[in-house]
């Protein structure tokens, strides 16, 4: 798409730096673990000294970024890598825009005021997610009632809590109930629903111990709000650095604005943000 091939060339110019942009395979052809499958190799190809060495690459300058689902794998990469002891080059920096962080609780805050919102909607993230899986389509039945996760799993709602984990001010008059399902039926049949690489929100409290310096882009209006501000909360729990840039007026995709024919003012000021702190941090 022209948005990223010129976020990713001026990220190149502006930081002097080699942007690796992985075109990894898609759902719904493909289902998870695939795509986090082969960003996951190149990333540890490219990271080998040699590899390194090869592009010029400082390897005390290395991040990893993406926006949205890129978001999501960027994430699970960067606690996949923290414990690979075949990976002895470390991250500097995780940069996630409005990333996808966990598919247990389609319902919170920012789900049920923007559920409707053009762009990304509650009906077409549940789709993403469900196809991410299977082409089933009593798996986005279940996602789109949050009926997808057994009682036997409820120990990872603690992980996802809203009323725990957001700031008062998201929170509102919005009640919390744990979403409660008997059904077994669809974590067996896809166990990738409860898989951390798919939703890294769910890592534990100690494997978030030791992640890089990272960045992290909310923005009002959209479903995945909550997702980044509960990792937010969790990493700085940890002990882990955390800019937190959060737009107030912005929607979910909001850098794909940048170009013709939108060209949107507020898409090219967060841009500039994006890359003046990399400058700045990397």
């Amino acid at each position: 798409m022209k948005p990223y091939d010129q976020l990713s060339r001026l990220s190149a110019q502006k930081l002097n730096a080699v942007i690796v942009s992985i075109n990894y395979r898609l759902a719904p052809k493909f289902h998870f673990p695939i795509q986090f499958d082969d960003v996951y190799n190149v990333v540890k190809f490219f990271m080998q000294e040699k590899t390194l060495k090869t592009y010029s690459v400082d390897p005390n300058r290395i991040a990893v970024s993406g926006d949205s689902a890129g978001g999501n794998l960027a994430t699970a990469i960067a606690q996949m890598l923290l414990r690979d002891p075949q990976v002895n080059v470390k991250i500097k920096i995780q940069a996630l825009l409005y990333p996808v962080l966990q598919d247990l609780d389609l319902d919170t805050p920012s789900y049920r005021e923007n559920g409707h919102m053009p762009i990304l909607s509650k009906t077409l993230m549940v789709r993403f997610w469900s196809e991410y899986f299977t082409t089933d389509r009593s798996l986005f039945e279940a996602m789109y009632t949050n009926t997808h996760i057994p009682s036997e799993d409820a120990h990872l709602y603690k992980y996802v809590n809203w009323s725990s984990l957001l700031p008062e001010h998201l929170k509102k008059n919005h009640l919390y109930n744990m979403p409660t399902n008997q059904n077994m039926l669809l974590v067996k049949k896809y166990p990738g629903l409860v898989d951390v690489r798919a939703s890294p929100l769910l890592a534990e409290d100690e494997k978030l111990i030791g992640l890089p310096l990272t960045y992290l882009i909310t923005c009002m209006y959209d479903v995945l709000r909550d997702d980044g501000f509960m990792y937010v909360s969790r990493l700085r729990k940890a002990g882990v650095q955390v800019v937190h840039e959060h737009y107030d007026s912005t929607f979910h995709g909001i850098l794909l604005f940048s170009s013709w024919p939108f060209d949107l003012s507020i898409a090219h000021r967060i841009a500039d943000n994006y890359l003046n702190w990399l400058n700045k941090n990397l």
